[in-house]
């Protein structure tokens, strides 16, 4: 694991970051899958080109034509056709004109020899660009005295073999201070010439006949001493900065006319907009583009995607407004596409409900071909256990999980010997129903045609609401003449991060369900219930109750389609097992409520956006869970430990507001004595998980923390929920 260290200084004048060498090294090295190989880059032609699969391309525009060695790095450069970049070099800032040599009436040609790096700068005060090179390994400060180095050459068989004088490079300084740093070698001159004589002074170009030498000596030429002081940087960064801008806005075009978004829209707009003058003006020009997006690719890309990148366009205009208007479409479509995959088709139910006249779900109506009569009244009761995630979330949620694989593994459990969240659901002989929980919240409808979307977010029985809906339940012919009444509670403190609101949906669609006599499976329900969260302005995956509706620790993988499949897999753990996780595992309330449905948004949004960062951390996450299960069954509870320490620093990539200083200290006072710990779904608070290394470790632990004035918490008594 990497560890990154960050430094804020307004007095910080220099910065570096390592060698050349060490560059390199670690983009291609055992960690360069931390480094994308290609970002923001033009390559049109790469069938005629010759680009090695270890180069490192980056902010540049390839020409056919072009050769690039194993292990170099390209970044932010223009390469024309007919030139060749050797292995392990690095080009940085080169822009290098697709144009002839008119002297030799031949197309331009240069050779970066392996193990060179090359970048150009622009100077102050003037027009002149310089061209600057050296070898990979040279070290400006050794002295030639001390076996200094130019472009990987010792300094007397470069002066040798060029015909350079001392003094042509070194006019008053003292033969000990002689080195590449104070070198006058790199000569000012028009572009064309300069590369002829880079190839030349680095010993690449067939120059025989003096007329080099001759050119260079005639040359005003500066040192890397002088060119340090002499660098314009304003206008080197403004260079970057519009030739980044230039390409995302041809990557971005690209995108909207010709492919399937698949790239973050977003982030090439902030570059876009980075140019100096005619930035804004290019993104009103997307936006212009944008009716044309659903027509051609209707059958490819989401809804949701579509109206996101509208989203992002606005506000890269600042059109807050209508930004913030099309943001809600953004999410209704997220929840149409989600009911398509269960194949659950209330869209037009929806509708028709906003409008007054409720008609049955299609899955409904094959289901209630023949009504069956009922014996009332009738009373059903479910109570569920709380589930804890040990890795895997995120991939269950859509639209992740609507267009790519997702793995979970997690655990249902018992609170305090019971199970803490349930309903009873009661027909009464009057008509209507009754809602009430157990924050003595109630609530009457008499006319169940009021019961439609869009729900109050503050409303406390849009769950239920919602469950009625998507069950159909409201519509059955045999409750026409009756009522229902219908109680819920969860005995976890709110904001527990243990999956409480979605198996307390569970708990209500299954009572409603057995109430009808209809389908009250767990895969059913499971399906409902990730219909009902996108229904109430929520979201979430299936993670949760698939975590309270299966029992035990189960790894559960879901693939996307029409309808969306799940795989439940109950993991057949050792007695070993299960007394050592329940001696070692502390589950924790931290006292720090949280929200899941704002980190919710802002992952989901950025998967619209297809942030690079977020694909592969869930994809990890994704992974670990296989790997977690393998674990467990292996009955190797220190991998575990290993397992959840990555889980957590990939939730932190995902949202860094995911922890806050009361949790950090937690886990650092909880940390010698743990080989792992994590927050409990989205996190930001609510429970934790802290595994301890052994079970002295755990009793040690929980007696600290209860007798501990500086932490507010509960460690909470849980075992297995298994089945009854």
């Amino acid at each position: 694991m990497i560890k990154f260290v960050k430094l804020c200084t307004d007095e910080l004048l220099f910065l570096h970051f390592g060698t050349s060498s060490e560059v390199l090294d670690h983009l291609s090295g055992t960690d360069s899958g931390l480094v994308g190989r290609r970002h923001l880059c033009s390559i049109p032609a790469t069938t005629s080109s010759d680009i090695a699969a270890s180069a490192v391309v980056l902010s540049s525009k390839i020409s056919p034509e072009v050769s690039i060695g194993e292990d170099s790095m390209i970044y932010d450069s223009s390469i024309s056709s007919g030139i060749q970049i050797g292995s392990l070099c690095i080009v940085l800032g080169m822009n290098i004109p697709g144009t002839f040599d008119n002297a030799l009436k031949n197309p331009l040609k240069f050779m970066l020899p392996d193990r060179h790096c090359i970048w150009e700068v622009p100077l102050a005060d003037c027009s002149d660009r310089v061209i600057v090179y050296c070898g990979l390994h040279d070290n400006p400060k050794t002295s030639v005295l001390k076996d200094g180095t130019f472009c990987g050459r010792p300094w007397k068989k470069v002066l040798c073999d060029l015909h350079i004088q001392e003094t042509d490079l070194w006019e008053s300084t003292g033969v000990s201070e002689q080195c590449l740093w104070n070198a006058r070698i790199f000569p000012v001159v028009p572009y064309i010439e300069m590369l002829h004589l880079a190839s030349w002074l680095m010993g690449s170009g067939d120059y025989k006949n003096g007329t080099m030498l001759q050119l260079w000596r005639s040359s005003p030429r500066v040192s890397l001493e002088v060119l340090h002081r002499s660098i314009d940087f304003q206008k080197m960064c403004l260079g970057s900065s519009n030739h980044q801008a230039e390409l995302a806005a041809g990557i971005a075009r690209a995108c909207i006319n010709f492919g399937l978004l698949g790239r973050n829209l977003f982030q090439l707009c902030e570059e876009v907009m980075q140019m100096e003058a005619s930035g804004a003006e290019i993104c009103k020009d997307f936006l212009a583009l944008c009716p044309s997006l659903q027509v051609h690719n209707s059958k490819m890309v989401p809804k949701s995607r579509v109206y996101q990148v509208k989203v992002d366009l606005l506000r890269t205009c600042n059109d807050e407004r209508i930004a913030d208007e099309l943001e809600v479409k953004v999410w209704a479509a997220v929840a149409d596409e989600t009911a398509s995959a269960v194949r659950y088709g209330f869209k037009e139910d929806l509708l028709d409900a906003s409008r007054g006249t409720l008609t049955l779900p299609h899955k409904i109506t094959q289901l209630r071909a023949s009504p069956k009569k009922q014996n009332f009244p009738r009373t059903v009761k479910v109570e569920l256990p709380v589930r804890v995630d040990f890795v895997g979330g995120w991939s269950d949620t859509p639209p992740w999980s609507l267009e790519r694989a997702g793995c979970v593994l997690n655990m249902a459990i018992c609170l305090e010997d019971s199970l803490p969240i349930g309903a009873i659901i009661n027909t009464s002989t009057s008509s209507g129903v009754s809602i009430s929980d157990d924050a003595t919240n109630e609530l009457f409808i008499q006319d169940l045609t009021s019961i439609a979307p869009p729900f109050e977010n503050d409303d406390p029985f849009r769950l239920v609401k919602c469950a009625l809906l998507v069950t159909g339940v409201i519509h059955d012919k045999n409750l026409q003449d009756m009522g229902l009444e219908i109680k819920t509670w969860a005995n976890v403190p709110r904001g527990s991060g243990l999956g409480t609101s979605s198996i307390l949906a569970a708990a209500v669609v299954k009572g409603l369900l057995q109430i009808v006599d209809e389908d009250d499976g767990n895969e059913n329900v499971a399906r409902l219930v990730l219909v009902l969260e996108q229904l109430m302005g929520t979201g979430g995956g299936w993670q949760d109750q698939i975590g309270g509706l299966y029992p035990g620790i189960k790894f559960t993988s879901s693939f996307p389609g029409i309808p969306l499949r799940l795989q439940v897999v109950p993991l057949l753990i050792s007695p070993e097992l299960k007394v050592q996780l329940q001696q070692r595992l502390l589950v924790v309330f931290t006292g720090q409520v949280r929200l899941a449905r704002k980190v919710l948004q802002k992952v989901v949004t950025r998967y619209l956006r297809r942030d690079n960062l977020l694909v592969s951390s869930i994809k990890r996450l994704a992974e670990l869970a296989k790997l977690g299960r393998e674990a467990l069954m292996n009955t190797d509870i220190d991998e575990l430990g290993i397992i959840l320490m990555e889980a957590w620093r990939l939730h932190q990539e995902l949202d860094p507001f995911c922890s806050n200083e009361s949790v950090d200290q937690l886990f650092d006072f909880a940390e010698p004595y743990c080989c792992g710990y994590k927050l409990v779904g989205a996190g930001g608070g609510g429970f934790a998980l802290l595994l301890a290394k052994d079970s002295d470790s755990a009793v040690e632990l929980r007696q600290l923390l209860k007798d501990s004035s500086e932490f507010d918490v509960k460690v909470y008594n849980w075992s297995i929920f298994s089945e009854p």
